[in-house]
């Protein structure tokens, strides 16, 4: 019995080293599957830095409709636009600089004012007002000064002005209103939020 104990030892130890080994491989493949898996995982993206507007982002990677149709500010001339054909137009490569007046700005207007705008026998002159907010270049505050006059895509002239601190714009009747936030960049131009609607003479 002694004998046979004896004749089966070494064959007993090779098992016990040869599952040994397997179970060190098997740590070691698991080890290295965990460090694919963890090299794999994707680094989150950083937000895009921009200029909070409505309670949305602007980014310079979205055009100044794209932004424009994310604040909660700016649903009426989001809507006024779309009315009156300018999606496309102020879409494309620009640049352009773009008075955008708030919702509260348009509510400042006489009543029934803007439903009166909106009515589709009135396209043109939605547009007419629409285009007077839009500057063809692009304007950052740096390069405005006081009393300086821009040309409009509508083909009147808005005027700069600059007073304690604060940027204002009027237009060709007298009216004025504030720059509330100034710089803000879009892939194809920049906007300037103002607190009033301006009106041609036309």
């Amino acid at each position: 019995m002694t004998k046979n104990l004896r004749l089966l030892a070494p064959g007993m130890m090779a098992l016990l080293m040869v599952a040994c080994n397997n179970e060190a491989d098997n740590t070691v493949k698991t080890d290295d599957t965990a460090t694919k898996n963890t090299q794999m995982e994707p680094a989150p993206m950083p937000e895009e830095k921009g200029v909070m507007v409505g309670g949305a982002n602007m980014v310079p990677s979205k055009d100044i409709v794209d932004n424009a149709m994310n604040s909660a500010d700016h649903t009426t001339l989001v809507a006024a636009v779309k009315a009156a054909g300018l999606v496309e137009t102020l879409k494309g490569a620009g640049p352009f600089t773009v008075f955008a007046p708030t919702n509260e700005a348009f509510g400042k207007l006489p009543a029934g004012t803007v439903d009166n705008l909106l009515k589709p026998e009135n396209k043109a002159k939605l547009s007419n007002v629409l285009t007077y907010h839009v500057v063809p270049g692009s304007y950052k505050s740096t390069d405005l000064k006081d009393g300086q006059k821009l040309k409009t895509v509508q083909g009147e002239e808005l005027t700069i002005w600059y007073k304690d601190g604060k940027w204002a714009v009027s237009d060709a009747k007298g009216g004025k209103a504030n720059i509330t936030i100034a710089d803000v960049i879009s892939s194809n131009g920049v906007t300037y939020v103002i607190d009033g609607v301006m009106m041609p003479k036309k």
